[in-house]
């Protein structure tokens, strides 16, 4: 056991499974104290359950380290306050912040009925508003803190999940905002978006897909990345040697960690007044659209 998170207390959503358990375990083996959050529900967010923040909480007092099991849902801005307030009221402050917790309710977008939508947006994108602006009270009047939120490569697009997708990549916008309200009291926010074999990645439907598209070798190579790989560049962000490290997002998995542009304009094009249809289609092909490829194009 470590000790560079010695005396820093962290909370953690949707730690009771898959990264939450492996960031949570890294963190408490480098001296940090956790509140484990877990409603403990299945993986479409249906149910409820004590037991895997219970058994978290078990496994980092084994380590040597303290903990205490919170199961609040973070879809509500009570679940929110009683997320961060077990920090305060269990080990009187709060040093760190990952919002971790996720459900899944993938569907093409011409089926996705508002409920799935809305179930999605509000665990993940509203989850993580929900834990960081009480957080963020704490860390304005101490002047420190450590925020790490989840998003993923989902957010760049991907198929069935127009959902996540969005949720995922406005965490992105809300992590580079929270970045620039928060730095000057000298805390990060940063982001992952992380490649792990989890109950939400590797789901029986999912794999099923997969394998009816002779996409094996996906799953071999999701299978080995486990969520153990993830947690070490989360541990590293929440210390003090990460503490110019404010407003970005990585990509982690497997072995691999990568840092994410920051989007810039690539082409552009310029004119006095306001362009016409005529000029457009003449010009946009030559200097702005040249290259550009369907990355879904239409069936023959």
């Amino acid at each position: 056991m470590g000790n560079r998170l010695a005396g820093k207390v962290a909370v953690i959503t949707g730690a009771g499974r898959g990264l939450g358990r492996a960031e949570a375990l890294a963190l408490a083996a480098e001296g940090a104290k956790i509140v484990i959050n877990d409603l403990g529900g299945g993986a479409d967010g249906t149910g409820a359950s004590h037991s895997p923040a219970d058994e978290v909480v078990a496994e980092i007092k084994k380590l040597g380290s303290d903990a205490v099991a919170n199961y609040d849902s973070v879809t509500t801005p009570d679940g929110g306050e009683n997320i961060i307030k077990t920090a305060i009221d269990k080990f009187g402050r709060l040093d760190i912040l990952i919002n971790n917790a996720g459900v899944l309710r993938d569907r093409i977008i011409f089926n996705m009925s508002e409920e799935e939508w809305d179930t999605v947006m509000k665990v993940h994108l509203y989850g993580t508003f929900h834990c960081t602006k009480p957080a963020c009270v704490i860390f304005r009047q101490q002047r420190s803190g450590r925020i790490i939120n989840t998003s993923s490569a989902a957010g760049l697009g991907n198929m069935g999940q127009a959902n996540y997708s969005a949720a995922k990549e406005g965490i992105i916008g809300f992590t580079r905002t929270v970045a620039r309200d928060m730095g000057k009291y000298g805390v990060t926010c940063n982001a992952i978006r992380p490649i792990a074999a989890t109950r939400l990645t590797m789901s029986p439907e999912l794999k099923a897909a997969w394998e009816k598209s002779g996409m094996q070798e996906v799953i071999k190579k999701m299978e080995a990345a486990v969520p153990d790989m993830v947690a070490p560049l989360v541990a590293y962000l929440c210390t003090d040697a990460a503490a110019n490290i404010n407003g970005y997002d990585f990509a982690v998995g497997g072995g691999q960690i990568g840092l994410y542009s920051q989007p810039t304009v690539t082409a552009q094009i310029e004119k006095a007044g306001i362009w016409t249809l005529d000029e457009l289609l003449d010009i946009m092909p030559k200097k702005i659209t040249a290259g550009l490829v369907n990355p879904a194009p239409p069936k023959p």
